[in-house]
């Protein structure tokens, strides 16, 4: 399953900031089970606006891992409020299926033309 949230940096701060206190919480929780990696995108146009997406093995593991939240990870947090607001987007199934274009051939996927 993905979970999904909005990153709003405040003025004066950097995403440069927020994305340091990312690093250090994520390599704390991708140690926890069922972790399957984490990405921060930067909204084009906008630098102060992310998307933080986590992969985890399952919604149950993901919620384990809130149950049990490590005290440095809550630390990490409350130093981020100072620079950021955080808005959940919602937690997502995996897609049943995917199409994807062969990364060799220009235009729509094989399977759709």
């Amino acid at each position: 399953m993905k979970f999904l949230f909005e990153v709003h940096i405040k003025q004066g701060h950097t995403a440069e900031q927020y994305a340091a206190a990312w690093l250090r919480v994520s390599e704390i929780l991708q140690r926890a089970p069922g972790a399957r990696g984490t990405r921060l995108h930067r909204q084009i146009g906008d630098p102060g606006r992310l998307l933080a997406i986590a992969s985890w093995e399952s919604k149950a593991a993901r919620d384990a891992m809130e149950a049990r939240r490590d005290e440095t990870v809550r630390a990490i947090l409350k130093e981020t409020s100072a620079i950021c607001e955080v808005t959940v987007i919602g937690e997502f199934d995996e897609p049943e299926w995917v199409v994807m274009p062969p990364a060799s051939v220009p235009g729509p996927p094989a399977s759709l033309r």
